[in-house]
């Protein structure tokens, strides 16, 4: 089937119609192509070899999808699975460059997904001219989120707080007036970790760590059930200030109950 008979584009997928069939295709630079058929609320996945002739089958769905968002999920899984194999084609290497690597010039672009689903999309501009987008899925932008927030504790935040003893040093010499200096005995240190936050919850909301789930390494923190969450919600405003300014409560909706997150501030969720 030559490439006229693929009109349409859908989330990135060529797309072909006949009659009630819909066929998608996502032909990689490494030779490979990934398919994914629906025809009269049935889909399968697959993807083979790109040759002269049909290709060498890599994979298939073992079953058949009755619902298109698992026929979907199945075929991005399948997708990730197979642009991460090595050139497959007859002898020809990928007409890609192995290696894309450059310095980024400015701030990184970060814009949700066109594609109506959820996704983000990165723009990284380079010094030597060249833009690059990045288009990932939640779950990838999530992974990426944890990945820099960890690389950020040994690498990063090392050099922070060299500067921050430099500073200290430069103020060795200043003298301070005791009457200058604060009343601070009351004063009380606000949560960081999702330990901190756990125990700012217990010791003063009575909401144990049976009503808690955590995700993103603990970047966020879930309370459910009751009457965790009723008390929570009631003391809404003292929550916000106890919790302020690292970490910062919402109340998400979900079928027949409530929930309360707590989510650290500063980082970037799917779903917003």
């Amino acid at each position: 089937m030559d490439d006229d008979a693929w009109p349409e584009t859908v989330n990135g997928w060529e797309l072909f119609r006949s009659g009630p069939i819909e066929n998608y295709r996502r032909r990689l630079a490494n030779q490979v192509t990934v398919t994914a058929r629906w025809e009269n609320g049935r889909g399968t996945v697959s993807a083979h070899v790109e040759t002269f002739a049909l290709g060498r089958e890599l994979t298939r769905s073992r079953t058949e999808f009755t619902d298109k968002d698992a026929f979907w999920t199945a075929a991005r899984c399948v997708l990730d699975m197979a642009a991460n194999l090595p050139s497959l084609g007859a002898g020809h290497e990928s007409p890609a460059e192995s290696v894309l690597c450059g310095e980024v010039a400015g701030h990184v672009e970060a814009e949700p997904g066109t594609n109506g689903t959820p996704e983000a999309e990165l723009t990284f501009t380079l010094t030597d001219g060249r833009s690059v987008t990045l288009i990932m899925s939640d779950e990838q932008a999530d992974d990426l989120t944890s990945a820099i927030w960890r690389l950020d504790k040994h690498v990063w935040s090392e050099q922070r707080d060299e500067d921050e003893d430099e500073d200290y040093e430069d103020e060795d010499d200043v003298v301070v007036d005791p009457a200058d200096v604060p009343e601070v005995g009351d004063v009380r240190s606000t949560p960081d970790t999702g330990h901190d936050v756990a125990t700012v919850l217990e010791s003063q909301f009575g909401v144990t760590e049976d009503f808690l789930m955590a995700h993103l390494d603990f970047s966020a923190m879930i309370v459910v059930g009751e009457p965790a969450v009723s008390t929570l919600i009631a003391r809404g405003a003292e929550l916000t200030s106890a919790l302020a300014p690292r970490w910062y409560p919402v109340v998400a909706n979900r079928p027949g109950e409530q929930w309360v997150v707590l989510r650290r501030t500063g980082v970037f969720y799917g779903d917003e």
